[in-house]
């Protein structure tokens, strides 16, 4: 296959997928060194830009996604109607917040924290596919440890982990007042 046919290929894959895909997975699918397939993306984001279109390919979730500008998200609800997706409530926020951060960390660690239970959370958690248990912790009565998933850094529009924004000094602060 020629360079430019590669290349129409991982946009129409990219354009089709309902999810983002790594580089690795178009690497395999088209039988091609991961190297090339990021620089044909790097060519692909660069004739969007030039071309000024409505659409751009995103690096998100540890992958690559075909998404339209947000300028023009507001015509795209109009248009679409679509209905607007159920929103987290702040408890569950919360509990997000924490095992984002603390990861991997059990539910007594997230009580201890919040001051709630929160196994109704977790379990919600679970069903959206925005945590995942990650093995037991090996410690006396080997309890359940969570963690996020790739869904969760997609639904924030994360690449990775580390683009968590930093906690505030207040937070660190009371922390450490709590463990004196």
């Amino acid at each position: 296959m020629e360079k430019e046919e590669i290349k129409r290929i991982i946009e129409a894959v990219l354009f089709a997928s309902d999810r983002p895909l790594s580089s690795e997975e178009l690497s395999k699918a088209l039988n091609i060194e991961n190297k090339f397939t990021k620089e044909l993306i790097k060519e692909l984001k660069e004739e969007y830009r030039k071309e000024n279109r409505s659409f751009q390919i995103i690096e998100i979730a540890q992958g690559f996604q075909v998404c339209t500008l947000p300028i023009y998200a507001s015509w795209i609800k109009k248009v679409l109607r679509r209905e607007k997706e159920e929103k987290l409530s702040l408890p569950a926020l919360e509990t997000l917040s924490i095992i984002a951060y603390r990861q991997p960390v059990t539910r007594a660690e997230i009580e201890a924290i919040r001051g709630v239970d929160v196994g109704g959370i977790l379990k919600y958690l679970l069903e959206r596919g925005l945590i995942k248990t990650a093995g037991r912790k090996d410690s006396l009565g080997k309890p359940i440890l969570y963690r996020t998933t790739s869904y969760f850094l997609q639904y924030f529009g994360l690449s990775s982990l580390t683009d968590l924004p930093q906690p505030s000094g207040k937070i660190r602060k009371k922390e450490k007042d709590e463990a004196n």
